[in-house]
């Protein structure tokens, strides 16, 4: 789990090399359509999703294709364009983004520095695919400039930078001289093509391809698994920018589009993989007994694996509304810390039981920051440390003692769910 468990990388057949290189690529191309905890070391849309966007594509008339090829895609410009002291190269806290992200953000190096080690190395030659740093399984995350084609990328545009600015903002040719407009608004900045990613079901789907499934074969080779965390992983990032959102709504908007994900991977495989089956019940049974929640978020026994897909995807773009979002973050928590009983049915496995600890963790971490005062409480953090402990190791897991220790967090954390 936390750790060597929790924090999952990315590995891709020649099939999933495809799928994802189209999502890299249309990700680019339509920014408003497909636009942890520090313990636990945690570390980006669907096939699906991306697929259907392309089919809409193919399908549409021949005259509109031409019309459409006949205007170039927009250029990635590269960071260097947004490195200006005068733009995001600055010091001050309006014009230090780039500041920071190439300081302070791990996205900056380290996706492709990976590419570089002898772990790395090891993967690709059980994989039989030469350089990591060149082929495109790998670098498809880890550098995805390399899988752009040259005709659209700047001179100032580097590989090696892994995760830049217009990884997650889109290509910048288009809207690089206007979006410092005093007289632009938001929705002006993304009718020019700047991804909006103030919309949490953008957000997840820029970040989710890259952050939560792998195929099978390169997850044998040893690639980590991934858990695709949104706001959990956010909060680990040196914050460039300013956020509106609370953790609660990112955080379910999260696992609704990593639900989708698990859903449309397993709806693909002929033979449901088991972990995978596992992890996705485990996410269900979170999501599922949401108390304040007006829909029925799927029972984790289901089999519909597109309809379910369909459902999540559903979800995660109505609960982006805040007008329209109806966890109650205390409600959540209380629910969570009182589900001791589950850990001790012996009708449930141990190791689907050590997945949905894995999860409930990780939502009590996320969730807990709601509560006024009691993410600075020394009990709640002590018991809630514990319970992260516990779920380190899915080989290890005691149910018995996470049942006993959640039953500790419930008291500690009690007083801070009634109403003040």
């Amino acid at each position: 789990m936390p750790g060597k468990h929790l924090t999952r990388f990315s590995r891709h057949s020649p099939k999933e090399k495809r799928r994802r290189a189209a999502a890299v690529q249309n990700l680019a191309d339509t920014p408003t359509l497909l636009d942890s905890r520090k313990r636990l070391g945690l570390r980006q849309p669907s096939g699906a999703f991306v697929l259907a966007a392309l089919s809409v594509m193919f399908l549409l008339p021949t005259v509109l294709a031409e019309v459409t090829n006949s205007i170039a895609a927009p250029k990635f410009l590269g960071s260097q364009s947004c490195s200006s002291s005068s733009c995001h190269g600055g010091a001050g806290e309006k014009s230090n983004q780039y500041t920071i992200w190439s300081t302070h953000d791990f996205h900056h190096a380290r996706p492709y520095a990976t590419l570089e080690t002898a772990r790395s190395e090891r993967l690709a030659e059980v994989l039989k695919i030469g350089n990591p740093t060149q082929s495109a399984r790998c670098t498809v995350c880890h550098a995805p400039f390399a899988t752009v084609p040259a005709e659209r990328l700047g001179h100032d545009v580097a590989i090696t930078k892994g995760i830049s600015c217009e990884s997650c903002h889109g290509p910048a040719e288009n809207w690089i001289r206007s979006h410092t407009r005093p007289d632009y608004k938001h929705a002006d900045r993304v009718a020019a093509g700047m991804r909006d990613l103030k919309n949490l079901y953008v957000r997840a789907n820029t970040c989710v391809a890259c952050h939560q499934n792998i195929d099978p074969e390169i997850r044998a080779a040893g690639h980590p698994e991934l858990i695709f965390e949104l706001d959990g992983q956010s909060v680990t990032m040196p914050r460039h920018w300013r956020e509106t959102n609370s953790s609660a709504q990112i955080w379910f908007v999260g696992q609704a589009v990593a639900a989708r994900e698990m859903s449309w991977e397993l709806s693909n495989q002929a033979s449901p993989d088991r972990e995978l089956s596992e992890r996705r019940s485990a996410l269900v049974w979170i999501l599922s007994y949401q108390q304040n929640s007006p829909m029925n978020l799927s029972s984790p026994s289901r089999e519909d694996f597109k309809q379910t897909q369909a459902s999540y995807d559903r979800f995660a773009q109505q609960f982006a509304d805040a007008d329209k979002f109806p966890v109650d973050p205390a409600k959540t928590v209380g629910w969570l810390a009182n589900a001791g009983d589950t850990f001790t049915d012996k009708n449930i496995s141990t190791s689907h039981l050590a997945r949905r600890a894995e999860r409930l963790v990780l939502a009590l971490d996320r969730l807990v920051p709601e509560l006024p005062g009691a993410a600075t409480n020394p009990a709640v953090n002590q018991s809630l440390s514990k319970l992260f402990a516990d779920a380190q190791s899915l080989p290890d897991f005691d149910p018995k003692l996470f049942a006993e220790d959640l039953k500790t967090f419930h008291s500690s954390v009690a007083g801070f769910l009634e109403p003040k």
